[in-house]
C-alpha cells in the first residue's frame, strides 16, 4: 500500500500552507484520493517508512500515478511549484493589469499601476496570493534597480530625476528592439535635450491613444499635430510622464549614453537604425527607408 498510487491516479494539486503537519496535509491528500487507505494510514505508514523530515509549505504537483511514499518525499524534499508572471521590456501597465486581472491563480482588487514604475522581469508568485502583493514586488525591484542605477550616472545627458530617467528610457525602450542600438538612441534623445530640441518620438504620439498598446496602423497627420502633452512632435522637452515600464539596460542607457554627435535616426530596413547628424543626412536616411517600404508593397 505505502508504494502504490491512490484510488484516483490524479495528477493534482496541493497547497501545504505554512506549519502544515503529516497528519493534516494526509487528510487533503485522502479527500482529494491520491493516497491508498486513509489518512490515518498514510500517516503510520510515513512515520514507520519516512524520513522524518518536515512537509514544506507551498503548492506542489503530483504527476499521475505516484505512489504514497513519493508523494511523502515529494512534500518533504521536492520542489514546490513555480508560477511566474513576466512583464517584458517595454511592456506598459495597462497590459501588466491584464495579466494580473484575469490571472485565476490570484486574489483580491488589483490596484492601479502607474506607468514606467514596474521593472520588467519574471516574477514567482504562489497560487491565492494578492494580486496587490505581485505589484508591490514589481514596483520594489523598479526602485531598487533606479536606487542603484542612479549614483552612477553621467554628465552627458540633463535628466534630473529618477522620474525623467524613467520616462526618457521609456521611450528609448519602444524605438528600438536591439540591445546594440538602446546607447545611441539614448544619446540622440540627449543632445536633443541639450539644445531644447524636440525629441519626435512617434511612440508618444501613439501612447495618449492605446496607452502603450499597438497602434496597428499608420499614425494619423492629425494625431501627429495634435496638442496633447504627450506629443513631443508638438511640445519640446520629456513628456509628462513614462509610455511604458522600461527596462535595466535602457534606464542604464539614458544615464550613460553613446558619445554620439547624431541628431536622427530613421529605421534601416533590417530591425535596426541608421543614424545622421544633420537634416540632409536624415532625408536621405528617410528617402532610402522609404525606397525599402515601397519595395515591399507597404507604401
Amino acid at each position: 500500500m505505502w508504494w502504490s498510487p491512490g484510488p484516483k491516479p490524479g495528477p493534482h494539486d496541493i497547497i501545504v500552507q505554512e506549519g502544515s503537519t503529516v497528519a493534516s496535509v494526509a487528510r487533503q491528500l485522502e479527500k482529494k484520493g491520491a493516497i491508498p487507505g486513509t489518512a490515518r494510514t498514510f500517516y503510520a505508514m510515513a512515520r514507520i517508512f519516512g524520513s522524518g523530515d518536515p512537509i514544506q509549505a507551498g503548492e506542489f504537483a503530483i504527476p499521475k500515478g505516484m505512489s504514497a511514499s513519493s508523494i511523502l518525499d515529494l512534500l518533504q524534499h521536492g520542489k514546490p511549484l513555480q508560477r511566474l508572471i513576466t512583464v517584458t521590456e517595454g511592456m506598459p501597465s495597462i497590459v501588466v493589469a491584464e495579466k494580473l486581472a484575469t490571472n485565476r491563480y490570484l486574489t483580491g482588487q488589483l490596484p492601479q499601476i502607474a506607468e514606467g514604475s514596474l521593472l520588467p522581469d519574471s516574477y514567482s508568485y504562489e497560487r491565492g496570493e494578492p494580486r496587490a502583493a505581485v505589484v508591490e514586488r514589481m514596483q520594489a525591484a523598479m526602485a531598487k534597480t533606479l536606487a542603484a542605477l542612479w549614483p552612477k550616472r553621467k554628465p552627458t545627458c540633463p535628466i534630473g530625476t529618477k522620474e525623467e530617467a524613467v520616462t526618457l528610457a521609456s521611450i528609448v525602450e519602444k524605438e528600438t528592439g536591439k540591445a546594440s542600438e538602446r546607447r545611441t538612441i539614448a544619446g540622440v534623445y540627449c543632445n536633443r535635450l541639450r539644445i531644447g530640441m524636440k525629441l519626435d518620438a512617434d511612440p508618444t504620439v501613439i501612447y495618449p491613444i492605446t496607452k502603450g498598446k499597438p497602434l496597428g496602423r499608420r499614425i494619423k497627420r492629425s494625431e501627429l499635430h495634435s496638442d496633447d502633452p504627450y506629443n513631443t512632435y508638438a511640445h519640446p522637452g520629456l513628456p509628462p510622464g513614462p509610455i511604458a515600464n522600461p527596462g535595466k539596460e535602457s534606464i542604464a542607457a539614458v544615464l550613460d549614453p553613446a558619445p554620439t554627435k547624431a541628431l536622427y535616426f530613421v529605421a534601416d530596413g533590417t530591425g535596426g537604425h541608421v543614424f545622421a547628424q544633420t537634416l540632409a543626412e536624415q532625408q536621405a536616411n528617410v528617402k532610402r527607408w522609404y525606397d525599402i517600404r515601397r519595395a515591399r508593397g507597404e507604401m
